[in-house]
This record gives C-alpha cells, sequence and structure tokens, in this order.
C-alpha cells in the first residue's frame, strides 16, 4: 500500500497531472517571501546577460541602479520603498543588482531554469533570490509588483519582456502607471522601428509614448523619478 501523501509523491509532484500546482507553487512561494520582506514596489530591470563589467550599458544600469535605491531609501515614508529587480542573472541584471547593494539597499533577482546563464549573481539580498520553471510566472512577478522598467540592450528575451509590457499597458490590461525607459537609442533605434510601425498602421501614433528614450543617466533618473512621485508616492498600490 502506498502510504506516501500526495504533496510529498515526488513522482506525482513532477508529473503532467500535477502542473497546476507547480504554477500555483510558483505564485504562492515567491508571494510569501515578497509579503515577509515587506516589498510591494519595484523597479524592474531588463537587459543583456551578455554586458561584460566595465562595458558602457553594465556601467550605466550599475550607476542609475545605486542612485535610484539611494533616492529611494531617502524618501520620507517607508511605506514605499522602490527595490531594483532584474532577472537575477549576470550582466546588465548583475550590474543593476550590484549598484542596488552598493548603495545598501534590498535587491530582488528573479531567475529562470534554463540551460545557460542560469547562475545567481553576488548581489541579490538574502531571501529574495527567485527560482522560476515557467516564463509566464516569472514574468507575472516582473510586472506584478513593478512601478517602472528600464530596458538597456538586450536579446531574445529582453525585447519578450518589453513586448509583453507593452501589450499589457496598450491594451489596458495592466491597469497602473508604467513609466517604460529605453535605454541606448543607438540600439533601440536599430531594433525597433516604432515609426514604421506607425506608418504601417500597425500601431497608434501616440504607441510611440509608451516607452522614453535616452542615453543619458541623469535624464532616465530625473524622469523616473518624476514619473514615480507623480504616479506611485502616496497613492494605493494598484496591480495589474
Amino acid at each position: 500500500m502506498n502510504r506516501v501523501k500526495a504533496y510529498h509523491d515526488t513522482e506525482f509532484i513532477n508529473s503532467k497531472d500535477a502542473r497546476a500546482l507547480r504554477i500555483l507553487a510558483e505564485y504562492l512561494e515567491p508571494k510569501a517571501r515578497f509579503e515577509a520582506h515587506g516589498l510591494e514596489d519595484t523597479i524592474v530591470f531588463f537587459g543583456s546577460a551578455r554586458a561584460a563589467p566595465g562595458s558602457q550599458y553594465y556601467e550605466a544600469a550599475r550607476q542609475l541602479a545605486f542612485r535610484l535605491t539611494q533616492w529611494s531609501k531617502g524618501l520620507a515614508s517607508t511605506e514605499r520603498r522602490f527595490v531594483v529587480t532584474t532577472g537575477g542573472g549576470p550582466g546588465i541584471m548583475e550590474a543593476a543588482n550590484r549598484g542596488a547593494s552598493e548603495a545598501k539597499g534590498l535587491t530582488a533577482g528573479i531567475g529562470i531554469s534554463i540551460p545557460m546563464e542560469q547562475t545567481d549573481n553576488a548581489y541579490i539580498t538574502r531571501g529574495l533570490s527567485f527560482h522560476f520553471h515557467y516564463f509566464f510566472m516569472r514574468k507575472f512577478w516582473f510586472a506584478y509588483l513593478a512601478k517602472a522598467m528600464i530596458a538597456f540592450p538586450g536579446g531574445f528575451g529582453t525585447l519578450d519582456e518589453l513586448f509583453e509590457t507593452l501589450t499589457l499597458v496598450q491594451t489596458g490590461k495592466m491597469r497602473k502607471p508604467m513609466p517604460i525607459v529605453l535605454f541606448g537609442t543607438g540600439y533601440w533605434n536599430d531594433v525597433i522601428n516604432f515609426d514604421a510601425l506607425v506608418r504601417h498602421g500597425t500601431i497608434s501614433a501616440e504607441d510611440v509614448n509608451l516607452v522614453h528614450r535616452t542615453d543619458s543617466l541623469d535624464e532616465a533618473f530625473d524622469w523616473l523619478v518624476g514619473q514615480l512621485t507623480e504616479h506611485a508616492l502616496g497613492k494605493p498600490g494598484v496591480m495589474l
């Protein structure tokens, strides 16, 4: 007789019949940890895992995360702390976690189990490193707590995360304001031709304004702080 409880049965838990339980676990377990840390508001950094320390975009992400964390820690109210959050890996992700850590702030990493680039960087706050199997659950947690997003040059993963967020904003599925910065205008103008999308009638002209493009750390910082101050500070947390 099998006397193992179903939730202790590894073969069952890892089977296709228990997929719904695994998906639910990737919602409930992170939720419990975020709540334990009092973490309700994040600033999400996206970008290439291949950006090397010392490179232009690595250092820009590091400095921007540092400055945003310092600003957040200096807020009069402790109810809203805009915690820098990344995909938890190397490159731009490491840079942003590193900058936030150097500012002595909390910083989270929301990782994914893939054959490559899955090692946590060393700068994530203890207890705030998350590992997901399902991409859609990982992206849910990126979007759900985010109050702003910054996309640095990146590949398929960065584009996927950016366009999913833009789709949620454009369609009104994301009800909260979502400031989005595209950092590195040369790269983004090459990779995404927003004007061509407008010209072909596949997006509206006003959709181009869903993103703020810049090469300036000061401009990115000032614009984000202005947006967060106007739309997030002192207001009830609005999720998706």
